[in-house]
């Protein structure tokens, strides 16, 4: 049988002369494109190619990304959330190229720069284009081809880039692996569950998409439909079920990686239990991972979903046989406080097989407990509590399996339970006891057990069987959801702060039904009980506005799945608890046998007490070479109240030095001081040093504030050192703080990250790259907030490549050059300042006219302009007027002199003359 390489090969051009012609047809082919070079200190690895391609008629945004090499290599197409463009992904498409992919990111119809109408992934719209995308990478010369006009190709994505990598997997066949994280299944049951509308995410994602206006008209006018009436109808329902992967259930049968998220009641667990179900039926290979965060918040585990994503590819792109792709069910479980940072500790438990959402059922008895009382609110309530539920004495309330509650004229005030960028942020520490619920007396229903004997972990959807009844025959909307409950009651916890919508009407109602509840992983410890609600209300759901009273019978217990296949990684000791000391003895053995001793951290300098910023002779070699530096003989210093731009082209070093001054890496040789401090990895002085490196990370559901404010609280020290309200008024965020951190645009995110660098107002602030992706207005505010800080008194570093805003923002300069230090100074004097004079010429200057003008007495150098018509000359004693004299007298053809100030050219003249 004829492999897809020997094909492939049979239709390669076989003369040198043919080679160049196919080149140059893909070249016409595929258009011309602006071509960067994505790199760090060293040789550029990976290239980005951006253009405007129109694979489906409307413009769409591209980035494509390779590395080394000239081989074949398959491809991977990754997708964007909702309301974010083709540059958050640009990270893993990097990690991917590096890894030998293909990659090819894309910003979707309506975001970013692409066109088009929001369409919410139709067929004939976001899917086609994928479908185009496709189409070019098939006509790249080092894409791998199962085929003529099929590629090798895997697609992943998060939410929005997940749920159309699921449905170009059903509507194209040359699609091979797939990876969709935390997306939907049906986008009609995530928004209208069990015909529940789910208000509070609907309209989120209409904000977040830019306004009604900038969706397909059909979309927009259902949502204000159902917004206004509160209630799903059957055309909204069957438009979203359309659009979703489960209308092409049947036609995806690809190598299937799904990533749900635990703290998502956006797109909970049942959505991708469903994909499992769906895909695993087809035949292919299905793996299930239930990751820690979700759309709620907390921690998506990016580095571990992205190495694992990168297995699945390897596997089914590269066809590497060997690749450990992970168990084939695996969720990730908290338990416990790192007592070192205060993060929670996470462990993975795992099975061989994907156990479903109901194995393993536990029946746990339940009795009537009652809804009166007062709020219950964060765990702490005066409701009905033990008596009724143990048997151990009289209830307050009768006893028996029936509560019965109202619902509000209005469905106000609501219950809560999840509420997108409050509840989510704390979902993924529910286990700890942190958590978030409010449900109003009157208007819930409360059943509970007795106290556990020993503890139980659900890992599922537990399950009630009710009896339902409405009064005047109208539908029952209920909320259920069950509590983790404290031995004496006052503590509850909402596990993932979950919550399952129900619509019972009147056909269904005075009949056992079963209802399940929010799949959760969660354990509930011995002497804890499980507290099943009903609640008439849910903030983030639409109730019916009149009022009616609500019957409900539990019909017997309450059955949790503990999916006893599924075993959590043994809490064994780490390796470091033998690793360390074993190590330790062989390092002493070695000193004593070599007599090498450590060298101590040097002492403080007291000279250099008040002195942000000294460098003496540092060096970096770049790994695993003996004579590449990355920094070569660096020496300079900062003061106080400077604004030191950090200059230099690709590759001069720039990075390496920030990442040696904030203690990431260390130098083979030099020294670095702070305040008279030697910098040391951890070095206290490091308290003094606030940075922001390549952007910073923000829980979007959340306030900036409240961003800000979770972050200083995870530093561990007092509130008081953190001087938020300084910080935020040299940030210059005003009333935006109390908006959610995913309506900020870039120039705001931007800002918000300096502010938090800037919290307890560290004396020294470096800045690498402030002003990536801003707008002119941004970048001048982005100047402003910079210059502000150093007013008083404090030391600011930026890196940066904008020459024009460090000009303007920044009193001195260093600039370097292929790892060495070319000039340092104030801005003023590396510019000319008057001392860099402009030469214009009527006729070309030859090179050994300019290097007579430079040997001139009094001439510091003359360097010839790019198009030869005249000459940058930097005085070093000599005047204007004697320049123009020695000019004439050589018989340079002079049309003006004049001087030159611009940062740009000073800067061009530095590093085309620098160290070798």
């Amino acid at each position: 049988m004829e492999t897809p390489t020997v094909r492939w090969r049979r239709l390669l051009p076989r003369t040198p002369g043919r080679w160049a012609a196919a080149v140059a047809a893909l070249a016409v082919l595929v258009g011309g494109g602006t071509w960067t070079a994505v790199a760090d200190d060293g040789p550029p690895a990976v290239q980005r190619e951006d253009r405007m391609l129109r694979p489906g008629g409307v413009p769409i945004d591209t980035s494509y990304f390779t590395a080394g090499g000239s081989g074949k290599r398959p491809a991977v197409l990754i997708g964007h959330g909702f309301g974010g463009s083709k540059n958050d992904v640009r990270a893993q498409a990097e990690k991917l190229a590096a890894d030998g992919y293909a990659v090819l990111t894309w910003s979707a119809r309506g975001f970013g720069r692409s066109g088009g109408a929001i369409s919410l992934n139709d067929p004939d719209g976001e899917v086609k284009d994928v479908s185009g995308l496709i189409d070019w990478l098939a006509q790249r010369p080092e894409v791998e081809l199962d085929k003529k006009g099929d590629p090798r190709v895997g697609l992943t994505g998060a939410s929005y880039g997940g749920a159309v990598s699921l449905l170009a997997a059903g509507h194209d066949q040359r699609v091979d692996a797939i990876a969709p994280v935390i997306t939907y299944w049906n986008l009609a049951d995530a928004l209208f569950p069990d015909g529940v509308f789910k208000k509070l995410w609907a309209g989120i994602f209409i904000t977040t998409g830019g306004g009604c206006e900038k969706f397909e008209k059909r979309l927009c006018e259902m949502y204000e439909r159902v917004a206004v009436s509160g209630k799903p109808d059957a055309a909204a329902t069957k438009l979203l079920t359309e659009r979703s992967p489960s209308a092409v259930a049947d036609r995806i049968k690809v190598p299937s990686l799904l990533l749900q998220g635990q703290s998502d009641s956006l797109f909970p667990l049942g959505h991708a239990d469903a994909m499992q179900k769906a895909i695993s039926a087809n035949g292919a290979p299905v793996s299930f991972d239930w990751i820690s965060g979700g759309h709620d918040g907390g921690d998506n585990e990016t580095a571990r979903v992205e190495g694992r994503v990168g297995s699945w590819f390897d596997r089914y792109l590269k066809e590497e046989t060997g690749t450990d792709t992970g168990p084939a069910f695996r969720v990730t479980r908290t338990g416990g406080i790192d007592s070192t940072d205060g993060a929670a500790l996470k462990r993975g438990a795992s099975s061989d097989t994907y156990p479903g959402l109901r194995s393993g059922g536990r029946e746990i008895p339940l009795r009537a407990t009652g809804g009166g009382g007062a709020p219950t609110e964060n765990g702490t309530g005066t409701g009905t509590t033990g008596s009724a539920a143990t048997g151990t004495g009289p209830a307050t309330k009768p006893t028996g399996s029936t509560e019965t509650f109202r619902n509000p004229a209005g469905s106000a005030p609501p219950a809560i339970s999840a509420v997108p960028g409050v509840g989510g942020g704390l979902s993924q520490l529910s286990s700890l006891g942190v958590g978030l619920s409010l449900d109003f007396p009157g208007q819930f229903g409360r059943f509970e057990s007795a106290p556990l004997a020993t503890s139980v972990h659900v890992t599922g959807t537990p399950t009630a069987h009710v009896t339902v009844k409405a009064t005047e025959g109208r539908d029952a909307v209920l909320f259920g959801k069950v509590y983790d409950v404290s031995p004496d009651g006052r503590q509850q916890v909402l596990p993932s702060q979950l919550v399952a919508p129900y619509r019972i009407t009147p056909d269904q109602q005075g009949k056992p039904i079963e209802l399940a509840l929010p799949a959760v992983d969660h354990e509930f410890d011995a002497g804890h009980r499980m507290r099943l609600v009903f609640s008439a209300t849910d903030l983030g759901y639409a109730s019916p506005a009149e009022p009616a009273t609500y019957t409900v019978t539990a019909d017997g217990p309450l059955t949790v799945p503990t999916a006893p296949a599924v075993t959590t990684a043994a809490a064994t000791l780490p390796w470091w608890t033998w690793g360390l000391p074993a190590a330790a003895l062989v390092i002493a053995a070695g000193l004593l046998i070599t007599a090498r001793r450590r060298t101590a951290t040097p002492a403080p300098d007291p000279a250099l007490t008040d002195v942000p910023l000294q460098i003496t002779g540092l060096s970096k070699k770049y790994a695993k070479s003996v004579d590449r530096y990355a920094v070569r003989e660096l020496s300079f210093r900062v003061e106080k109240g400077q604004v030191l731009g950090l200059l230099g082209p690709n590759g001069a070093g720039k990075t390496t030095t920030l990442r040696m001054l904030m203690g990431l890496i260390t130098p083979d040789e030099g020294e670095i001081r702070v305040f008279g401090q030697a910098i040391r990895p951890g070095a206290p002085v490091l308290s003094r040093v606030g940075a922001f490196v390549e952007g910073a990370g923000f829980l979007p559901h959340l306030s900036g504030r409240a961003n800000l404010d979770l972050y200083w609280q995870a530093t561990g020290r007092p509130a008081e050192d953190a001087y938020i309200e300084e910080a935020l008024e040299i940030a210059g965020l005003g009333d935006a703080l109390a908006r959610a951190v995913r309506t900020y645009s870039q120039g705001m995110r931007q800002r918000l990250a300096i502010a938090q660098a800037m919290l307890g107002m560290p004396d020294l602030l470096i800045l690498d790259e402030p002003t990536n992706g801003l707008d002119p207005p941004q970048i001048r505010e982005m100047r402003d907030v910079m210059i502000r800080y150093a007013a008083g008194g404090r030391t600011v570093i930026v890196s940066s490549h904008l020459l024009s805003e460090v000009e303007q923002s920044c009193t001195h300069l260093v600039v370097m050059d292929r790892g060495r230090l070319v000039q340092a100074g104030p801005v003023a004097e590396i510019t000319g300042s008057g001392d860099m004079i402009l030469v214009t010429t009527a006729d070309e200057v030859s090179e050994p006219l300019a290097e007579k003008v430079a040997s001139l007495p009094g001439i510091g150098s003359a360097v010839r302009l790019d198009d030869g018509r005249g000459l940058l000359v930097r005085l070093d004693g000599a005047t204007t007027s004697r320049l123009v004299a020695d000019l004439v007298r050589l018989d340079v053809p002079v049309t003006g002199v004049g001087p030159h100030r611009r940062l740009e050219d000073a800067f061009l003249t530095l590093i085309s003359g620098g160290a070798a």
